[in-house]
């Protein structure tokens, strides 16, 4: 049975549980066939497309590996008129960054592009991506210093969680220059629980 016929709209559902349930079974049978029907439909109508790139970045939420193959065809996907398309590329992108570092290193540029433009959805992936590759030395300076950037441009109801994310990879090398950005934006930030929660990041650098 073709995995299109499980999918949500192909069943006359307007939920995601299908979505979910197909994607584990193509985890537990590691379907790499499967995998390739998605990424094959994903220029099918609309709603194929939709229901075919929610089930891959479930399946690389849980196995990367499965999908990290096709990060090219994700990265293509970023400049789609598509929306709901782009930002479950970027998701996609951002479950594998892990597995293929070099490569989506390699079209970061794209993928900030992307960001730019994108909801905001896409841009909380684009920045989950710069934060995973910071943990590669390769990539850290680099990765870092493009995080460091969209924290300064970051919207105020952004900016904390953006912070607080951004903490698993500030070392001493980098410490000043991230607390300097979380001083800068604290008097943008209008809400009190969003200025205590970098006021309190910020209380963890001084320790």
């Amino acid at each position: 049975m073709s995995v299109i016929n499980k999918l949500a709209s192909s069943l006359d559902r307007r939920d995601e549980i299908p979505n979910q349930q197909l994607a584990l079974e193509i985890i537990l049978s590691n379907d790499k066939d499967a995998v390739k029907e998605l990424m094959d439909n994903l220029d099918n109508k609309k709603s194929i497309q939709n229901d075919c790139i929610k089930v891959l970045y479930e399946i690389g939420e849980q196995k990367p590996g499965l999908i990290a193959e096709y990060y090219q065809n994700f990265i293509d996907l970023l400049s789609t008129k598509n929306n709901r398309l782009q930002w479950g590329a970027m998701t996609a992108l951002n479950t594998i960054t892990l597995e293929k570092p070099q490569e989506i290193f390699a079209a970061l540029s794209t993928i900030l592009e992307a960001a730019d433009r994108g909801t905001v959805i896409t841009k909380d992936n684009a920045f989950n991506i710069l934060v995973k590759l910071c943990v590669f030395e390769a990539y850290k300076n680099d990765a870092f210093s493009l995080l460091i950037k969209q924290l300064e441009r970051s919207l105020p109801n952004q900016f904390p969680m953006y912070a607080e994310r951004s903490l698993p990879v500030v070392d001493n090398k980098n410490k000043a220059v991230f607390k300097d950005v979380l001083l800068l934006r604290l008097v943008d930030l209008e809400k009190e629980s969003q200025r205590k929660r970098i006021e309190k990041i910020i209380r963890k650098l001084n320790m």
